[in-house]
């Protein structure tokens, strides 16, 4: 059982992570606290593995979920939540998988090297590299050195409009190169972007780094590319890991849960099946809510659409979203992840046992309750993250209920959630709300 503590002292979640001196007002405070005792420390993670390198999960999951992960190790434990390694490997193991991942990324980079010099260079592209009929545009001014001044983003974006093209080239004839390289400009505007009130990405190698990731993942992720939002999801792992092929790692890892969210088609948002879940989660709970929603013409939940897409990066901190994303896995945790999540598992298999990690079935806390109640599915079990959407449409409630007339006062009470939020709180209530839609479920099956 989560106990939640609400009021104690603590470190602010964001202590770790330094803002510019001249945003410190513009930036969502931080309201949840590094605690001892209940965060997960550097000395708890430790002794969590045993001489070998195999991880108690379920010792380190039922620290998290009841305040966390230090900033100190949060690269490291994220690897294990994202299924980069199975908790059953040993160190010896890791440590050759880890170098197998680093030098795919390294093969990957070349590639994309040899198609455009730019990656890998230091430098950010801001403007267009290439026509939409793969002839390439002429000295465009988008060589610029990265800076995190939105001024530069401007001004780049701007002076990409002059390009010329450059008739004498070689055109480039395949469409996938062709459609890759008129991504990079779109990644490089994201990436100036990007958390720009950090210190961190003052540094320009910190900003080249985020921009190598997205143009890789760009290149070998053929069916999603490049979208915008990716950038968001991708800078938490630059700042937690030096290494840029285990951020790289780490972001694909997360984009496998994710990537269906890019899939957009003319009928449909890839956050579709998510909204629908909100939808019919809604009506069960609360369906005077949902009426008053679908009166507003916000039946379809599109509102949402944000929350879903960048993990609620917009609603809260930068070290609150961090918690927060931490808590949600944690809470779905899968002993079978790794296998799952890894293409070349098969590989690993005669070293990792899977029947090794099967014998001890350490689900997050979620899936428990999913276990307990019946309510696994064919579809597998709802998202976390959509009761979490849940619990922020039940702390505006009576606001939506009294206030909202129209889909405009709709948005504009729910902006209000925008660096509002308490993810904390957010968590709990997720959770609350979680158990009440089984309980209901289940009492309404024959």
């Amino acid at each position: 059982m989560i106990k939640w503590s609400i009021g104690s002292s603590g470190t602010p979640a964001d202590s770790y992570y330094e803002v510019r001196s001249d945003c410190t007002d513009d930036v969502p405070k931080s309201k949840f606290k590094i605690k001892a005792g209940k965060t997960l420390s550097v000395r708890k993670w430790q002794a969590a593995f045993s001489t070998d390198g195999c991880l108690d999960i379920a010792s380190v999951l039922s620290r998290i979920q009841k305040g966390g992960v230090h900033p100190t190790v949060r690269g490291e434990v994220w690897e294990f939540l994202l299924g980069c390694f199975d908790p059953r490997s040993t160190f010896d193991e890791r440590e050759e998988i880890r170098q197998i991942r680093r030098l795919q990324y390294a093969r990957w980079k070349e590639d994309c090297r040899e198609m455009d010099s730019h990656v890998g260079s230091g430098k950010v592209i801001t403007a267009p590299l290439i026509t939409e009929d793969g002839r390439p545009i002429k000295d465009p001014l988008v060589l610029l050195e990265a800076t995190s001044s939105q001024n530069t983003s401007d001004s780049a974006s701007t002076s990409s409009k002059n390009g010329n093209v450059d008739d004498s080239a070689t055109r480039i004839t395949d469409k996938h190169i062709i459609d890759w390289k008129l991504t990079l400009h779109q990644i490089g505007l994201d990436v100036l972007r990007t958390d720009r009130t950090m210190v961190f990405y003052e540094n320009k190698e910190n900003l080249s780094k985020l921009w190598d990731i997205l143009a890789v993942y760009a290149w070998i992720d053929k069916d999603v590319g490049y979208c915008q939002g990716m950038s968001d999801l991708c800078s938490p792992m630059i700042v937690l890991l030096k290494d840029e092929a285990d951020a790289f790692w780490c972001f694909e890892k997360l984009m496998r849960r994710l990537r269906g969210n890019f899939k957009c088609t003319d009928q449909s948002v890839g956050v579709a099946n998510q909204l629908q879940y909100l939808a019919s989660i809604i009506q069960v709970l609360d369906p005077k809510l949902h009426d008053h929603l679908e009166t507003l013409g916000g039946g379809d939940y599109l509102f949402a659409f944000r929350m879903f897409m960048v993990l609620f990066r917009r609603e809260v901190s930068f070290g609150d979203s961090l918690y927060l994303w931490e808590m949600m896995w944690a809470l779905e945790y899968d002993p079978d992840i790794f296998f799952a999540a890894c293409e070349d598992a098969s590989a690993h298999k005669s070293k990792i046992s899977r029947s090794k990690l099967r014998g001890v079935r350490h689900f997050g806390k979620r899936d428990k309750e999913n276990a307990k109640n019946g309510a696994e599915d064919t579809e597998g079990p709802v998202p976390i993250s959509v009761f979490m959407v849940a619990s922020v449409l039940k702390e505006k409630r009576e606001k939506l209920l009294l206030e909202a007339r129209g889909l405009d006062d709709l948005i504009r009470i729910l902006n209000d959630v925008n660096g509002n939020l308490d993810a904390k709180k957010a968590c709990a209530g997720a959770l609350k709300l979680h158990k009440k839609y089984l309980r209901k479920v289940q009492a309404k099956k024959p």
